[in-house]
């Protein structure tokens, strides 16, 4: 079973930053596309930023241009630097791993 731990949540003032780490217990995590997923209050969850095996990412468009999603496969971990928060950005943000495994999640929280 493959285990997921996310870290680097916290409270932030409008215009901060944070960076969010998942670290994957196996060590075949390299071959995995790793999506970071977040779920606000009252919000159905959705899909932040995706990459893939290959390095090919995408993004939703609420966060482009403003975070960056990354991989260091010789870690088993997976980033996401968040810049310029807003208050929309507050939730819980899990990172999901092959389209089937899933982290606890971290939360941030944005203050305006």
């Amino acid at each position: 079973q493959v285990q997921l731990v996310e870290s680097g949540g916290g409270l932030v003032q409008s215009g901060g930053s944070l960076k969010l780490s998942c670290v994957a217990s196996t060590r075949d995590f390299r071959i995995f596309t790793v999506t970071w997923y977040r779920r606000a209050p009252g919000k159905p969850r959705e899909r932040v930023a995706t990459i893939t095996n290959g390095g090919e990412i995408s993004y939703a468009d609420s966060v482009k241009g403003r975070f960056t999603i990354s991989r260091d496969n010789t870690l088993n971990t997976a980033y996401l630097q968040m810049n310029t928060l807003r208050s929309d950005d507050t939730g819980v943000y899990m990172c999901q791993l092959g389209g089937t495994y899933w982290g606890q999640g971290t939360q941030v929280t944005v203050s305006s």
